[in-house]
């Protein structure tokens, strides 16, 4: 829709005279820090850089907001001319658009919902319920039935601590469960040499099955924390997963064989569904996520994994034509971000070079 709008924007300009020549079309689109919008007023880094390298260079230029997807279809088809976006140099880009010197470089990184203790809890719970966890105890208490029956029906008639009715299944049950577990109470105990016999194999079959299941059980609370562990990239791989449509972040994951994949039209909308648990993490930019996440409050809950990939290098896009314009404007831009006051001005938004 808003590539229809600008079509007609400078279909009109052009008809009417209002847009001289040789003035600039320039898209954007908000992406704090770089380019931050409120209020009606446009600031940031890349719009600092822009002003200084227009006005150096006299340029004269008209801005124009876009979406990230149609700022980039805009460059490529050539209705406007320059995206003063902090877009990642790319082969696949740069055969249908011009790139800047680069003047900031940087990584992706991914950002997740903080867990609460509930939510914990509950994964831990649930880490008991499954499947061979069940089958493990369903095990376990046949085998103490067997067992308890077993010695019941040696010990009954001779051995008053085993009632002689069918209550005394239960007695040989509850008397199986204490000699498995080593609890001892010593309420109960065989007198007859099959009971014994009975007992001795309780014992040594418990003592191997008891082992080998706790073993499992073991294992499988660790692969299940494992699994859920957000110490790795490819941790992620199997999960629901966020990102900004037509970005390099984007890119990469299909190229790293993401499968379910949800694209955004920005970040803001990505990081409410984040919140809200629609999403299991959202993968873009670090110093955009990270300047996002500290100044909106909403998103207070919500954490950068000390996880970094995907070095990208940050420039203007110009259109393929005019290349003139891109040497003048990287030659401004490597002059610039050689001086001192391009440290301070990183610095001012909280960023630096890797």
């Amino acid at each position: 829709m808003k590539q229809v709008v600008l079509f007609l924007l400078l279909a009109t300009q052009f008809l009417f005279g209002q847009l001289p020549k040789d003035t600039l079309v320039v898209g954007y689109t908000p992406a704090p820090p770089f380019i931050i919008q409120e209020n009606g007023l446009l600031e940031g880094i890349n719009v600092w850089l822009w002003q200084r390298v227009a006005e150096d260079l006299n340029l004269e230029y008209q801005l124009v907001e876009l979406n990230f997807g149609a700022m980039l279809d805009s460059l490529k088809t050539g209705h406007i001319d320059v995206s003063i976006n902090p877009l990642t140099i790319t082969g696949n880009r740069s055969r249908e658009m011009e790139f800047t010197h680069s003047f900031f470089a940087s990584h992706s990184t991914i950002a997740v919902a903080q867990k609460s203790s509930l939510r914990k809890i509950k994964e831990f719970v649930g880490s008991f319920f499954r499947l061979n966890f069940l089958r493990g105890f369903l095990i376990l208490m046949v085998i103490l039935l067997f067992f308890g029956t077993l010695a019941w029906l040696f010990e009954r008639r001779g051995n008053p601590e085993f009632r002689k009715n069918h209550k005394g299944v239960w007695d040989g049950l509850w008397w199986s469960a204490v000699t498995l577990t080593t609890v001892g109470y010593g309420d109960k105990s065989p007198k007859t040499r099959g009971g014994k016999i009975a007992a001795m194999g309780l014992m040594l079959s418990g003592l191997l099955f008891v082992s080998g299941l706790t073993a499992s059980i073991a294992s499988s609370l660790t692969v299940n924390q494992l699994a859920n562990a957000n110490d790795s990239f490819g941790a992620f791989k199997e999960k629901k997963i966020g990102t900004v449509k037509s970005s390099e972040a984007n890119d990469y994951l299909k190229a790293h064989f993401f499968k379910d994949i949800k694209e955004f039209e920005g970040v803001t909308p990505a990081l409410k569904d984040l919140r809200k648990h629609r999403i299991d993490a959202f993968i873009y930019d670090e110093p955009i996520l990270q300047y996002r996440i500290r100044k909106d409050k909403e998103f207070n809950k919500l954490e950068i994994l000390p996880l970094k990939f995907d070095v990208q290098f940050y420039a203007f896009g110009i259109k393929k034509d005019k290349v003139e314009l891109e040497q003048a404007i990287s030659q401004r831009i490597l002059e610039i971000t050689e001086s001192q006051e391009w440290e301070v001005i990183l610095a001012e938004f909280g960023l630096s070079e890797i």
